[in-house]
């Protein structure tokens, strides 16, 4: 097992945003062989976070999976010349907000949906397996909206009630292009509230009203983040899956398709791609559709 962090790949795809991704190395795993939130959850399906350069200034969206990834993270900016980080956190999940502590001494940003979440769950991460432990509060909220300057650059951040109440995306205005978090995925959501996905759907429509050309989400595939990320048609694929998903209840035949049969109009569109990964997450989403719950 490799050491943790030592497979974090760096990558520029636009000038000024850093992509850091990590997973998606078929027959590797990153923190134990036991099952954990950080391997099963995370490491398996890709995760990326992100920071936007402007001159001293930088603003980095998630805090990653562990510790070290976070060092690595504040490292690279620094080395680049960054003196002043600030972090927005795109929700209170395990995977976004477990290198917090490495950014401790920074401005933290977070809605305040995601400070109340964190807060209420603090005992809960704090005994994950691995521990998120301290678990470092956002220090500055906001509610709805928030424009920011990093450097330079305006940014736009923007309450989006999708796979969690508290999602929070960020927006370039100039590069019209969107750092979705979890709101999106590739090639399917993963269904953390599913009594809620109506709204989910709801804020899906709303979201596809918005003026950007290019998402980059959290988990999504390397390649196609590394190119400058996904189109619009993300969203109308995740809106098609959910849309099918609340059918399940009604029509028995649905839960009992895989998931590259269940996704494969927006596969053979190249909307999405497979990732065999994946098909785990979708028999966790049946289920929860089935009995009404699922863990964060």
């Amino acid at each position: 097992m490799p050491p943790l962090g030592s497979t974090l790949r760096v990558h520029q795809p636009y000038p000024g945003v850093l992509a850091f991704y990590d997973g998606r190395i078929e027959g590797t795993r990153a923190y134990s062989d036991e099952p954990n939130w950080l391997d099963d959850g995370a490491y398996s399906l890709g995760l990326c976070s992100y920071a936007i350069v402007s001159g001293e200034d930088a603003l980095v969206y998630d805090t990653s999976i562990s510790l070290p990834h976070a060092r690595m993270i504040r490292a690279t900016l620094e080395a680049a010349g960054v003196r002043r980080i600030r972090v927005v956190l795109s929700h209170w999940h395990t995977d976004h907000v477990a290198g917090n502590e490495v950014f401790a001494d920074c401005e933290i940003i977070a809605n305040d949906l995601t400070e109340r979440a964190l807060r209420d769950n603090r005992q809960n991460l704090e005994n994950r397996n691995p521990p998120i432990k301290p678990l470092i509060m956002p220090n500055r909220t906001f509610h709805g909206e928030m424009k920011l300057k990093v450097g330079v650059i305006d940014v736009e951040l923007r309450h989006a009630d999708i796979h969690s109440h508290d999602g929070t995306v960020m927006i370039l205005p100039h590069l019209k292009l969107m750092f979705a978090g979890d709101t999106l995925e590739d090639p399917i959501t993963y269904v953390a509230e599913p009594k809620r996905l109506m709204h989910h759907l709801r804020e899906l429509d709303r979201m596809a009203t918005w003026d950007f050309g290019k998402i980059l989400p959290n988990h999504g595939a390397e390649d196609v983040i590394v190119a400058g990320g996904y189109g619009p048609e993300l969203i109308a694929a995740t809106r098609t899956y959910v849309r099918k998903l609340m059918r399940v209840r009604n029509e028995p035949d649905l839960a009992g398709q895989d998931l590259k049969s269940f996704i494969a109009d927006d596969l053979n569109s190249g909307a999405i791609s497979y990732y065999a990964p994946y098909e785990a997450v979708h028999a966790e989403n049946i289920k929860a559709i089935l009995t009404g719950h699922a863990d964060d």
